[in-house]
């Protein structure tokens, strides 16, 4: 009995590897980076009139008599298009990026519980075959008592 039972969980053995691996970047912080390469442009607006001061003011105007002298350069305004799909597309690859850790991490979780559980299993079937084989046995207990 004692053979077979050596021999059984000898043969279930597993060796459970999971590997991980993951890369960092060691570049500076592009938002930085894009900061320190800004320049002075020449202004948006060929015009403005007096009365506005801010950039809340030019935004949030309403259509006036003097807005017709305050015109939007549109090479400018193209540059300043081609600056936000920029920016949009630099958003959409850093989101990419995360979905893939965030991806990475649970296929490592999946990985993880998928072996915990089989060992959980290995477990509750060694204590079943445990059992059995004591409670075959269970005259053992009356016959030490009499010696």
């Amino acid at each position: 009995m004692g053979a077979s039972e050596s021999s059984l969980s000898s043969s279930q053995k597993m060796t459970d590897e999971i590997t991980t691996v993951t890369e960092r970047s060691e570049a500076l912080d592009p938002i930085l980076e894009k900061l320190k390469s800004l320049k002075i442009t020449r202004p948006i607006l060929t015009s403005t009139p007096k009365e506005e001061g801010s950039l809340n003011d030019i935004l949030v105007r309403k259509a006036s008599s003097s807005s017709a002298l305050a015109t939007v350069n549109p090479n400018v305004l193209l540059e300043l298009i081609s600056i936000y799909r920029d920016w949009q597309d630099g958003k959409v690859q850093q989101i990419s990026m995360k979905q893939e850790e965030i991806e990475n991490k649970i296929e490592v979780a999946d990985a993880l519980a998928i072996k915990l559980l089989q060992r959980l299993n290995y477990s509750v079937s060694a204590m079943k075959t445990s059992s059995q084989h004591l409670s075959e046995g269970g005259d053992w207990g009356a016959e030490r008592e009499v010696d």
